[in-house]
């Protein structure tokens, strides 16, 4: 046999031989850390709670979640709908973001109601105006925000209890 295909032949079974060991490994060989990690990341994270508070620079918008929390969009749109009928949420504003949780859902695996917070909420802080939740379907947790004035806002995640936060400055920019 030539060298060079000898060596060759040598390096693919050697590649195939690794392979095969890799998948005999025992389930032990997990990292305990990294199997629990997996099986928390694999159940849907469940909207539990939507709140506000005014502070005296910016609105504060909270949801509060029970596993992790998932990916999140905040958007501005012209207008909010509910998710499915596409019918109007009745919140006056000028301007409205749009709050969308995926993977996430707001019932159990019976299908039991697991959010406790508001609906449909009119408010009256200094920008934000009203808040509905406007979605809960095939893995999307949508809410919806009303405002007067343009917002300028800044989206991050707390931990321990874990939830998504949604910050509207007062100042116009």
């Amino acid at each position: 046999m030539h060298p060079r295909l000898r060596q060759l032949v040598a390096l693919a079974s050697g590649a195939l031989l690794a392979a095969c060991l890799s998948f005999a490994a025992p389930a032990s060989a997990a990292t305990p850390s990294a199997a629990t990690a997996s099986a928390t990341q694999t159940q849907t994270p469940l909207v539990v709670n939507a709140r506000w508070a005014g502070h005296a620079t910016y609105d504060r918008i909270v949801i509060d979640l029970q596993g992790y929390v998932p990916g999140a969009t905040v958007t501005p749109v012209a207008q909010l709908i509910y998710d499915g009928s596409g019918q109007p949420v009745p919140l006056a504003g000028k301007h409205f973001l749009e709050i969308r949780l995926n993977p996430a859902a707001a019932h159990d695996d019976a299908g039991n109601n697991v959010y406790r917070g508001p609906k449909l909420q009119k408010i009256g802080l200094t920008k934000l105006k009203g808040i509905a939740m406007t979605g809960d379907y095939e893995g999307y947790v949508t809410f919806g925000a009303a405002f007067d004035t343009v917002p300028y806002y800044r989206v991050y995640t707390l931990h321990s209890p874990e939830r998504l936060v949604v910050d509207v400055s007062h100042a116009t920019q």
